[in-house]
Formats: structure tokens, C-alpha cells, sequence
């Protein structure tokens, strides 16, 4: 790659206005949320109960309909279409190309919420009045964590793939996918302020996923090495977690492909180690099994209800959640994706998608969390029971570990596996974001490394304000339902754009007589 000189350049040149603007109003937020904590979160109460509970439909119609219009793009004409010339051959292996889409997508928090999930809904109304609370327990986070969710990657990583690889177009950002439809307007105000909802999002998206798993993470080191776990500790580890992915950001590509791999190795290890050395392993499977075909069967019904008498608030409360935490979080890794994806037609492209990200989570939370659920419906740990009594998660899942036989080992893996998850998701967070802002006339240019850094520093300042005030799981998920609706109506402009402009690219080719095979 081509590096552009920094010399001479200014401030806008180097971090472009995107970033500079983001800064400002990032610095704004943090100082609200240091400085008038109690007031923030009673903010946030209020608009996340109003989106949720006026706007539920929209959250819910437009994670079915982007899903079932991924399946259609697949197996339509569209699904036809190389990324790329037709002699362009695959960049990467099927292999590694699938890790390295599940660890540029699945940070630490997917372990997280393996070991707990099921817990959450443990009490909840909703899930005791359906009968089976082994069943449904063990399905929801199958539903929250598989198709629909990962629709949202697939059809922004389709969109991006084709706007670079075939369209050629040097500019990688939300407005530019944006440009079928807004045309010129995209290089004034309306692009800037796509570009804005965007880079805000995303920065909501990766503040929800530092604040729930860090403390994890901090709590078990200070367990191994007798040190008090304080606030300001847990900011420090996340201060180190955010210098090493810097680091392999800097080194390129090769680092964080590499990195990609190791870490589902290491990942690949810790399911293996819940899965044949607890002891539940018929247990696991047969409940993973049943869990996959009921949510086969009520995949629909799961996706349209919203509870219109506010009997319980579940689908409010959970699944508005999870399809918002999805639509920020996936704000920037499916450029990434898309630029990885060259050489392959946008039907391998999306089921290989599905199938590597599906296969990756149902892994996870059907091996580790059926086994934390075993436990606490065989009377071994009462989990449930320790999270309404300290309201620490993160005790909770420390206490399965200690069920597990050296539990000391599979600790080291799991601090292992969740720094490894972190560096390989924020490298390509960062380099996606540091090219996003970086005024370069050649998108094969490398970004300014200050850019980069930049970037690394931008994705860790709200997360450290979050994790120093002790906000609250429901106020962390707020600020993903908030930041998600402007970006689902984004989504939805992205959606026409490739349809209007892969429509007029096969209508070019058929004039030309060149068949798609």
C-alpha cells in the first residue's frame, strides 16, 4: 500500500471533519455523563421507554424484512454478481475468511452473554408463562444472537462489497453507499450528517460491549493476582486491551488476520473445555439440539411478537434491545467484511456469512450457557440466585467457572480468549473508522497512522466514562436503542441504493451480452 505523506497536513486532512466533529460532540457527552450522571440516566429512561415502546414495530419489521431480503439477494439475480472483475480470485481461504469475520464481529461480549444470558430471562414473565423454562431459556438467546441479527452484517457487508469491488468507488463511507439515491446531495450537509449518525452509533455500539465485558474481564485478572478490583482498575485493563489492539492495527492486514486466527483457536478451546470437561455434555447438546428446532418452528412467531397489551414488556425489554445493540455495533465491520470478501459472488458472500457467524454463536451459547443451566436446574448453583442477591454477573459466572475442573485453566483461557476477541474486533473497528474519516483521494491508500490512533483513543473515552459511573445494564442498553433509530432509516436508504444501482449494473452487462454464472 501507498502511504500518504503527513507532512504539511492539517488537522481535517489527517483526522477529516468526521472525526473532528465526533470528537467535539464525544467530549460533550462524556462531560454530561461525568458531571450529571443521575440526570443522564433519567434521560435515557425516558427515551429509550418512548422509542421502545411507541417504535417497537419499526425495530421489529425491519430486522425480519432485512433478513428475509438477504435470502431473496442470495438466491435472486443479484446473488449472481461477483465482488469484483470476473478474474478476480478469493483473497483469502474459505477458513480464514470465516474467522475472520466471526472475530471482527463477535467481541468479548458474546462470552459475556454465553455464560448469562439464559439467566436473564430466568424470571421474566414472558419466559415462565410459555411452559418449558429449559426450552425457552435456552431458545431466546439463539433468537437474539442468529439470523436476524446477523442480517444486519449481511446486507450492509453485500451493499459495501458492491459499492468498492464492483463499482469501484474510492470514498468508504455510509453516505457514499447512500449516493444511488441522494446523488450530489451526498457531497454537501445530508452526507456529513449520514456520516455523523454513523460514527455516533458505532461509538454507542462498542461503548454497550466495553462496559458489560470489561468487568468481567478485570475481575477474573484481579482474581489470579490477589488485586483489589476497583473502577479504576478495570479502566486501566481496558487502557492496556485498547494499546494492544493500536499496536496490530499498525501493523496491517497480515497482523490482524493472523491475530483472526489464533484467537478462534483459543476460542475453539474454551468451548471444548465446557463442553467435554463439566461433565454435561449430554446435556448440552440435547438441549443445544431442542433449542435449535424450536426456534425453527416459532422463528416468526418469536420475530413478530411485541406484546401489543404491554403484558410483560419482553420484547421491549430484550429483543428491541438486541436488534438496536446489532444495527450500531455493525456500523463499520461490514466495510471491513466487504473489502475481505473480493472474488467471491454476493450469494457465497452472504450465506457465508450466516454460516460462519450462525455456526460461531450457537457454538458459544449453546455449549456455555446450557452448561450454566444445568447447574442451576440440577440444583449444583443457584446463579439465578446470585445475581438477584449482589446483581454482579460477573461473580455469577466466575462461580461456574470454579464447577469446572481446574477451573484456574479455564479462567486463563477465558482472559485469554476475551483479549484476543477484543484486539482482532477493534483492529478492524479502527481501520475501517480511520479510512471512514481520512480525506484520501485513492482508497488503497493507507490511512495516516495518527488517524489510526485517533480512532483507538475515540472508541475507549465513553466507555471509561460508562464503566467510572457504574451505569446500569438497562441504561447501557438505552443508549444502543436510542442510537439505532437513525441508523435503521440509514439502513434502509443503503438497502434501495444497492438494489437501484445493482439493478442498472446488470442492466449494463445484459446489454453487453455477458452472463453471470
Amino acid at each position: 500500500m501507498r502511504k500518504k505523506s503527513d507532512s504539511n497536513n492539517s488537522l481535517i486532512d489527517i483526522f477529516g471533519e468526521v472525526g473532528i466533529i465526533s470528537l467535539i460532540l464525544l467530549i460533550f457527552l462524556c462531560t454530561i455523563f461525568a458531571f450529571f450522571p443521575e440526570k443522564s440516566k433519567i434521560i435515557l429512561e425516558k427515551l429509550r421507554f418512548f422509542l421502545a415502546d411507541n417504535y417497537g414495530l419499526y425495530y421489529a419489521a425491519l430486522g425480519l424484512g432485512i433478513f428475509l431480503c438477504t435470502i431473496f439477494i442470495a438466491f435472486s439475480k443479484y446473488g449472481k454478481i461477483k465482488l469484483g472483475k470476473e478474474s478476480d480470485e478469493k483473497e483469502y481461504p474459505s477458513f480464514i475468511w470465516g474467522t475472520m469475520i466471526f472475530t471482527s464481529t463477535m467481541a468479548a461480549d458474546i462470552l459475556f452473554f454465553s455464560l448469562c444470558e439464559w439467566s436473564l430471562y430466568y424470571n421474566e414473565p414472558y419466559i415462565q408463562n410459555l411452559g418449558s423454562l429449559q426450552l425457552w431459556a435456552s431458545t431466546y438467546p439463539l433468537f437474539h444472537w442468529g439470523p436476524t441479527v446477523w442480517g444486519f452484517y449481511v446486507i450492509l457487508s453485500v451493499s459495501f462489497g458492491f459499492m468498492v469491488h464492483v463499482r469501484n468507488r474510492k470514498c468508504q463511507k455510509f453516505s457514499e453507499a447512500c449516493r444511488p439515491i441522494f446523488k450530489e446531495k451526498i457531497d454537501g450537509i445530508c452526507g456529513r450528517i449520514i456520516d455523523l449518525i454513523a460514527i455516533f452509533s458505532l461509538i454507542a455500539g462498542t461503548s454497550t460491549t466495553f462496559s458489560l465485558a470489561t468487568p468481567l474481564l478485570s475481575k477474573v485478572i484481579s482474581k489470579f493476582f490477589y488485586i483489589q478490583n476497583t473502577t479504576i482498575f478495570t479502566i486501566l485493563i481496558l487502557i492496556i486491551i485498547a494499546v494492544i489492539y493500536t499496536i496490530a492495527v499498525l501493523s496491517g492486514m497480515k497482523t490482524i488476520s493472523n491475530l483472526a486466527k489464533y484467537s478462534s483457536y483459543i476460542f475453539f478451546l474454551l468451548i471444548a473445555y465446557f463442553l467435554f470437561a463439566g461433565g454435561e455434555t449430554v446435556y448440552i447438546l440435547e438441549t443445544g439440539f431442542s433449542a435449535i428446532g424450536n426456534l425453527a418452528q416459532n422463528f416468526i412467531l418469536m420475530s413478530t411478537w411485541l406484546d401489543p397489551l404491554r403484558e410483560t414488556y419482553f420484547p421491549q425489554k430484550w429483543t428491541i434491545y438486541y436488534w438496536s445493540y446489532w444495527m450500531v455495533w455493525c456500523v463499520a465491520t461490514p466495510f471491513f467484511i466487504g473489502k475481505i470478501s473480493k472474488g467471491r459472488t454476493i450469494k457465497d458472500t452472504i450465506l457465508g456469512i450466516y454460516m460462519y457467524g450462525i455456526s460461531g454463536t450457537f457454538m458459544s451459547f449453546i455449549v456455555m450457557g446450557n452448561y450454566g443451566l444445568s447447574l442451576q436446574l440440577n440444583n449444583k448453583l443457584d446463579i439465578v440466585g446470585i445475581i438477584a442477591k449482589t446483581s454482579d454477573y460477573s461473580e455469577a459466572i466466575i462461580k461456574i467457572f470454579d464447577t469446572l475442573p481446574f477451573p484456574n485453566i479455564a479462567l486463563i483461557i477465558l482472559v485469554l480468549t476475551m483479549i484476543m476477541l477484543y484486539v482482532t474486533t477493534f483492529d478492524a473497528l479502527v481501520m475501517v473508522a480511520s479510512v471512514y474519516s481520512y480525506n484520501m483521494p485513492d482508497m488503497e491508500m493507507e490511512a495516516d497512522k495518527k488517524n489510526k490512533i485517533f480512532w483507538a483513543i475515540i472508541f475507549i473515552l465513553f466507555p471509561i466514562v460508562l464503566i467510572f459511573f457504574k451505569n446500569s445494564m438497562y441504561n447501557l442498553q438505552s443508549i444502543s436503542i436510542i442510537a439505532a433509530f437513525p441508523i435503521g432509516i440509514i439502513i434502509i436508504f443503503i438497502i434501495i441504493s444497492f438494489f437501484k444501482d445493482a439493478h442498472k449494473y446488470l442492466t449494463e452487462y445484459d446489454k453487453r451480452n455477458i452472463y453471470f454464472y
